[in-house]
C-alpha cells in the first residue's frame, strides 16, 4: 500500500500535538487541558487508522473482483483491524 501525503500530514500533526502535550506536562499545567489535548491526539489517530484501513480495504477489494476472487476474506480482515485498533 502506498502511504498518501495527506496520511503522512495527519500523522505529522498528531507528532504536535503530542510534542504540545508534553510541553504542557512539563510546564505543569492543570489536567483538564492536558486530557483534552489526549482526547484530541487520539481522535486523529483513530480517524488515521480508518482512512488507511478504508484505503488498504478498496485496494484488496478491487485487486480479489479483478482475480474473480471472493472479497469476504478481505472485509472480514479490515473489520478486525477496525476493532484491534479500538
Amino acid at each position: 500500500m502506498e502511504y498518501t501525503p495527506e496520511i503522512k500530514n495527519r500523522l505529522k500533526r498528531v507528532e504536535g500535538q503530542v510534542r504540545g502535550i508534553l510541553k504542557m506536562m512539563e510546564e505543569e499545567k492543570e489536567c483538564k487541558p492536558v486530557i483534552n489535548q489526549l482526547s484530541a491526539a487520539k481522535t486523529a489517530l483513530d480517524r488515521a487508522i480508518a482512512v488507511i484501513v478504508a484505503e488498504n480495504l478498496q485496494e484488496c477489494v478491487k485487486e480479489q473482483q479483478a482475480n474473480g476472487d471472493d472479497t469476504t476474506d478481505v472485509v472480514q480482515e479490515a473489520i478486525e483491524l477496525l476493532v484491534r485498533s479500538r
